[in-house]
């Protein structure tokens, strides 16, 4: 089974992210920017589903495996490309021209989170499972496109809570301050729901793509203007 893969169902794509705890590396990054590239070049799909094959994970962030050795080694270089990879993923999430829905059938942590935040909606099975930002508890700055993401999907109140304190959420806490769309009972109805949802969406996609492009041009911004005084050093990530 390959890193992600996607099928599709009538006007949907699921992409299903498939290696476990989904931990982002740069193999990871070159999977999903080839996937949500393959989704864009078929015009008769006007809906992304984003779930994980795991049944305990969505996303759980970086790869500490690699990206640890990568430090050891003083790889910076490739520390570096991989950043500006998952740059190019979030900003193909941000700009894709239809609604990017993830449907959360597990954990949710660090990078996988702003992965969640560059969602347009966010659907989260209630039974099990947990979404958090760690960065706190780990001494990790956030890129200033990241806490422009995070701004899009968290009301201002609950994002200081979440990111100054590392707290755990459960959907039904999500759900009750409108972080997610949907708090659903299982895994089966969570894939339910966002089919369900995803197949209302037959929007034009130059004007879907074009609203997108407004709405996240800030961050954009940020990805092009600002991150690569924090990436070029790598100064605060040597702590």
């Amino acid at each position: 089974m390959s890193i992600v893969d996607w099928k599709k169902d009538e006007t949907v794509a699921i992409i299903s992210m498939n290696n476990g705890e989904n931990r982002h590396n740069p193999d990871f990054a070159k999977a999903m920017l080839a996937a949500f590239e393959e989704v864009e070049k078929d015009t008769s799909i006007y809906a992304v589903i984003l779930t994980s094959s795991d049944e305990k994970s969505w996303s759980q962030g970086i790869d500490l495996s690699w990206i640890l050795p990568a430090f050891t080694n003083k790889d910076f270089a490739s520390i570096k490309q991989f950043m500006y990879d998952m740059n190019k993923v979030f900003k193909s999430m941000l700009l894709l021209p239809m609604p990017v829905i993830g449907a959360m059938n597990g954990h949710t942590a660090g990078n996988g989170s702003i992965l969640a935040c560059c969602c347009d909606f966010l659907l989260m099975k209630a039974d099990r499972g947990y979404f958090f930002f760690p960065e706190i508890d780990l001494n990790i700055p956030f890129l200033p496109s990241m806490q422009e993401m995070m701004k899009k999907t968290f009301p201002y109140y609950k994002l200081v809570e979440a990111t100054l304190t590392g707290k755990r959420y459960n959907a039904a806490e999500l759900a009750e301050h409108h972080v997610i769309y949907k708090a659903s009972a299982n895994a089966v109805a969570l894939m339910e729901d966002s089919l369900s949802f995803a197949k209302t969406f037959k929007k034009g996609r130059p004007i879907f793509g074009e609203m997108k492009k407004r709405f996240h041009k800030h961050i954009i911004a940020a990805m092009k203007n600002e991150d690569p005084a924090y990436i070029e050093p790598l100064d605060l990530f040597k702590q």
